[in-house]
């Protein structure tokens, strides 16, 4: 079987710390090369639309909310997976692309409503296209049992972190 990186990396600490249990360090270790890895790949496909993986998972929360593609900034927070820290400079930054508007919400005299523009409902919908064939081309190595297999075993993991750490977050 081929070593990945993260073999290599084991290898040195049972040699150095043949005390240490580190299997769970595999398979973290893993999970966090592996997120570098697609992260990169994904890039390949949002970076020519000029924008980065942080703008997609804004303008892919308000496209999955559905008609009219609107969200409060609250509840975009919670919809891109993310902690609000950098919520706002995204929202500048494709609110001056033209990719969204920020406008008063009616039913809160003191909140925001964040809304898909024309431009930015096609912008996309044209990239979610190529970012949904490039994830398949990612895992297309994998037989659909394998897949299936990853899944369940990634749902169970985060499953029980989100339980740990008091509820999901995100839908």
């Amino acid at each position: 079987m081929a070593q990945d990186t993260v073999d290599l990396m084991l290898d040195q600490w049972h040699r150095e710390r043949p005390d240490l249990d580190v299997a769970a360090t595999g398979i973290l270790g893993r999970i966090s090369r592996l997120a570098v890895l697609v992260e990169r790949e994904m890039d390949k496909v949002f970076k020519p639309q000029g924008l980065t993986s942080a703008d997609f998972i804004v303008l892919a929360a308000l496209r999955r909310s559905g008609q009219p593609y609107q969200l409060t900034p609250k509840a975009l927070t919670s919809a891109m997976m993310v902690t609000s820290g950098g919520t706002t400079k995204r929202l500048d930054r494709l609110e001056t692309r033209g990719l969204i508007r920020r406008e008063p919400d009616p039913s809160d005299r003191r909140g925001t409503l964040v809304t898909l523009t024309d431009h930015g409902l096609a912008t996309i919908d044209t990239i979610e296209t190529e970012h949904v064939a490039n994830e398949k081309q990612l895992i297309a190595d994998l037989s659909p049992k394998q897949r299936e297999t990853l899944a369940n075993l990634l749902r169970e993991l985060a499953l029980t972190l989100e339980d740990n750490q008091g509820g999901r977050d995100w839908r």
